[in-house]
């Protein structure tokens, strides 16, 4: 059933940290629900699929634990499918190729049940225009994508699978990690075939990474989840 964004302090969930709607005032995240209509979908759905036109609406992802919503891929010419990244509650997603009037330059799909707000790209982007705080939200989100892309560039360049695995799980952490008792829970879910797939590498080379930086007592792990036991010490592991 569709049905029009929920507004109001109740009905919102909590966002992710480091997401677009995080980076909102309670008026302005109103504002922007407002636009759009709203379903719940299930796990597997394709949202946006690579190499379709342009079309006239971006997407707000929101769960209700503020966690993994969907993930980002891209089918390369000799048939490897690339993971470029990760959404969670609070994203947009779209909005590049309505910005820049192209067709859709990878496929979205979603991980978990999620609340899609469905939002017509003209009303979200005559919003933007007009509160100087979304378009900002926006250009920094964006910003932050482009960073993340140069990253995982320059690691897979620069470091081996230890130090990528350290590097990426540092900024997974600073971009949506909370606090927990024993140090800080990066705050997404992954299994190791998706996070060697964010690093370049296969499972069993994540695997072994993994089990590396945990004998040096740097992080712990359950079920797709990893906590960051000393971030500093990680830190310095991934310099």
């Amino acid at each position: 059933m569709t049905r029009r964004s929920p507004v109001g302090a109740e009905q919102r969930r909590r966002w992710s940290p480091g997401s677009m709607m995080a980076r909102l005032d309670d008026e302005t995240q109103t504002r922007l629900l407002r636009l759009g209509e709203c379903r719940y979908q299930d796990p597997g759905e394709v949202l946006i699929s690579q190499g379709d036109p342009a079309a006239d609406t971006v997407y707000l992802l929101q769960e209700t634990r503020g966690g993994l919503c969907a993930k980002v891929t891209a089918d390369l010419d000799n048939g490897v499918e690339a993971l470029l990244g990760i959404m969670v509650s609070g994203d947009l997603i779209g909005e590049m190729a309505v910005l820049r009037e192209v067709p859709r330059s990878a496929t979205v799909t979603l991980c978990s049940r999620t609340l899609v707000h469905r939002i017509p790209s003209a009303a979200f982007l005559t919003l933007a225009r007009s509160v100087p705080s979304l378009s900002s939200a926006l250009a920094k989100t964006l910003a932050d994508r482009l960073d993340w892309a140069d990253r995982r560039r320059l690691d897979m360049i620069g470091y081996d699978v230890p130090v990528r695995v350290a590097r990426v799980l540092l900024d997974l952490a600073g971009r949506h990690g909370r606090p927990v008792s024993e140090g800080t829970d990066v705050g997404v879910p992954l299994a190791q075939h998706e996070l060697g797939r964010l690093v370049g590498a296969g499972e069993a080379a994540v695997s072994k990474a993994m089990r590396e930086l945990k004998e040096e007592g740097l992080i712990r792990t359950s079920y797709r989840r990893v906590i960051l036991i000393d971030p500093e010490r990680l830190g310095a592991y991934g310099s």
